[in-house]
Order: C-alpha cells, then sequence, then structure tokens
C-alpha cells in the first residue's frame, strides 16, 4: 500500500476535473465525462460547470448536448439528486441509484396519498398506479408537455395532497410533479426540452422511448451498475474512501464494498492513515499541472464530490456551505477552496476570498477568471438558490 498524500490528491483533482488550464476539454460531454456527472439541481450550473472546464464554450453548445444530440441526460438519482450523466452511463445508473431512490420514492408517495392524498387506506398504489398509466398514455403522442398541461389533460393524476396542514411546513402539494418524478425515477419518462432560458427550470416531459429517439438500452442489474458508477468515480476523485463513496452515491457500504472488489480497485492509504481505494489500472502518482485557478458554480461536481473535504477545503468548510450542507460558489488555487465568488447588481462578478496566504499572481489569476466569466454571462445574473455564507454581503475580501 502506497501513501497518496493530500498533495497527490490536490493534483490529480486539478487534472482529472478538467479544472487546470491544461487539463480542460473541448466539450460539454468531457465536461460530464470528467466528473462522472453534472450536478442539475440549479439550472444554470450546468452550464457553468462546462464553462469552468472549456475555453470556448457558448450557451448553445451545452443546449445542444442536452435537447438536440441528447449526449447529455438529466436524471435524478443519487441521493435524490437531479443529475446530467453521459448518455452511455444511463443503464447503470437505472438500474442501480435510481432504482435504489425510486423504491423509497415509491413508498413515500404511497403513504402519502393515503394520508393526505386522494387515496383510501390500502389504496395508494392501486391509485399511483391508474395515475401512472394515464400518464405515459398521455405522453404516448411523443410530445413534450409541461407538468402543467399534464394536470390539465391527465384528471387521473391532477388534485392536490393537503400536506401537514397543521405544520408550519406543510401546504398544498400537486400530485402530478410527484407521479412524474416517480415515471422518472423508473426510466419510463424523461425530462425533454427546457421551456424557459438556460438558467431557469421549465422542464417539459416525454416518453423515455421518444426521447432516446432509438431502442432503449436495458438498465443494468443493480450490482453491475454500482460497479460502472464506483469504477467512473474512482478515475475521476480516487482516492477516496468507502465512506465517500457510500455518501455520493447515497448508499449503503455493503454496495461499495461489493463494488470495489468487483472492480478489482486497490487499498491506498491517505494523509492522516486512513485507507483510501484507486482503480488496479490508476495507481501511479499523476504529475500536477501547471498553477491554476478556477471559479466553479453551486453545486458543483468538484466541491461536492467527497464526504471527507478536508484536503480541499481546509477549515473553510462552514463558510462555503449552507445548512442543509448545499455548496455555494467557489474558487480555488492549485486544488485548494479560497474564497467563493458572487454578482454585483450589475452582474460583474467579484471575489470573496477567505484565505489570507492567496500569492498576488494567484490573485491576479482568479481576478482574470473573474472577467472572463463576467464576459460570458453579459450581465445576466444567474440566481443564488443555495447561498453559502461566503457569498453573503460583507463576507471575505
Amino acid at each position: 500500500m502506497r501513501l497518496v498524500t493530500d498533495e497527490e490528491r490536490r493534483a490529480r483533482l486539478g487534472v482529472r476535473h478538467a479544472l487546470a488550464r491544461s487539463a480542460r476539454v473541448a466539450c460539454p460531454e468531457e465536461a460530464g465525462r470528467a466528473v462522472v456527472c453534472l450536478h442539475a439541481t440549479d439550472p444554470p450550473s450546468v452550464h457553468l460547470s462546462c464553462w469552468a472546464r472549456i475555453d470556448d464554450l457558448a450557451v448553445d453548445d451545452v443546449e445542444r448536448a442536452l435537447y438536440d444530440t441528447r449526449s447529455l441526460v438529466r436524471q435524478q438519482s443519487m441521493r435524490e439528486t437531479l443529475f446530467v450523466f453521459p448518455r452511455d452511463l444511463v443503464p447503470a445508473v437505472w438500474g442501480s441509484a435510481s432504482a435504489r431512490v425510486a423504491a423509497v420514492h415509491r413508498r413515500r408517495l404511497v403513504r402519502d396519498l393515503e394520508r393526505w392524498g386522494p387515496a383510501d387506506d390500502g389504496q395508494g398504489a392501486a391509485w399511483l398506479a391508474t395515475a401512472e398509466k394515464a400518464v405515459l398514455a398521455c405522453l404516448a403522442d411523443g410530445v413534450a408537455r409541461p407538468s402543467k398541461r399534464i394536470r390539465e389533460e391527465v384528471p387521473e393524476a391532477a388534485g392536490v395532497i393537503e400536506q401537514a396542514p397543521d405544520k408550519s411546513w406543510g401546504g398544498r402539494v400537486a400530485i402530478a410533479p410527484r407521479v412524474l418524478t416517480q415515471l422518472s425515477l423508473d426510466g419510463s419518462v424523461a425530462r425533454a426540452g427546457n421551456a424557459g432560458a438556460w438558467y431557469t427550470s421549465r422542464p417539459t416531459w416525454t416518453t423515455t422511448q421518444a426521447w432516446w429517439g432509438q431502442a432503449v438500452p436495458v438498465a443494468l442489474d443493480a450490482r453491475q451498475g454500482y460497479a460502472e458508477l464506483v469504477a467512473r468515480w474512482l478515475w475521476s476523485y480516487g482516492p477516496g474512501t468507502v465512506e465517500d463513496l457510500a455518501w455520493w452515491l447515497g448508499g449503503t457500504k455493503s454496495v461499495v464494498r461489493t463494488a470495489l472488489e468487483d472492480i478489482g480497485a486497490q487499498k491506498v492509504y491517505l494523509d492522516g492513515g486512513s485507507v483510501g481505494w484507486l482503480r488496479e489500472d490508476d495507481l501511479d502518482p499523476v504529475v500536477a499541472a501547471a498553477p491554476w485557478v478556477a471559479l466553479l458554480p453551486l453545486l458543483d461536481p468538484t466541491v461536492m464530490g467527497w464526504k471527507g473535504r478536508a484536503f480541499y477545503l481546509g477549515g473553510h468548510g462552514p463558510q462555503l456551505f449552507d445548512s442543509a450542507g448545499n455548496a455555494g460558489t467557489t474558487a480555488w488555487v492549485d486544488g485548494r477552496v479560497v474564497g467563493a465568488w458572487v454578482q454585483d447588481p450589475g452582474g460583474v462578478v467579484r471575489l470573496r476570498l477567505l484565505d489570507d496566504d492567496v500569492s498576488p499572481a494567484a490573485h491576479e489569476a482568479l481576478e482574470t477568471e473573474a472577467r472572463r466569466l463576467s464576459e460570458w454571462l453579459d450581465g445576466q445574473r444567474v440566481f443564488a438558490v443555495y447561498p453559502s455564507p461566503a457569498m453573503q454581503p460583507g463576507a471575505g475580501r
């Protein structure tokens, strides 16, 4: 067992995640592969994560990959989170992480339909099955529809759940979007186009068959799917611990250990004495790239990629995540997070540095990236859904 130091882990991060200038990639598909998949909970993050990894990118390049060639596919999966996956990885996700979440979501939805919704006790599963069948029949013509139109055209899925009426967090929740989520997790429907601008989320829905445009691939079984996900994660994020992988997958340590065994992963020591894992074809040291900087958006895969984050966050974690564990924007120097970034009222990108020891050269390089991002956004402000403490007025330097 060799030692992989934190310094080497940061070197790997810069190269494998296409963040170092010399490691940047040519297209959104390659940007997605570099980090296995792109976080898509916050709509503009997909485009901004690609921007950080591609020198010459237009919004239309990402839109084309998402909606024309469909080489990047939106799919809810790990930790009930929405991601954008390379098309060839989707069957592995369907059979593993999405299937796990689908089972949990179905039990919860059936319970809520019986407790607060239109179904009688013991009839939630049958009510849901009827609604799912009706939605699929509606979408069978191949015409993509927003959820509002589906509610109007499919009375079997219409209505609301009067969730916890006596609680402050309760309220009326439309049923149709939750039925669509269930069908998406099961791989029966797909998020098609976006009826809004690139920085908003107004998805339309269609059947997976219509969206795929050819024979829909068969989902891998759970064991095969997890093995494929773990193999790709180790190439991009390795070395990592069993705890890192279990957190990222939203799965159990048992599933992780089985996948590590299936792919022949090898143990290494990490700084601090913990045990990490690398792929058996990836045991050699990765040479650090030339000094680099990066500005990453909310929930970027790099900042969210591990459970143990000290090797790149240092002591800044509490300043960079909100109370629910969502990462805000981040500013990076050679594999370390040194602060955040925000936009001023005019849309200009401003740095919020937290480190005192950022060198003048690195600071100037960050300012150059900030100008590049300001020019790319061209005055368009991207709404910060999950602002971290470091993004608040008066934070940082």
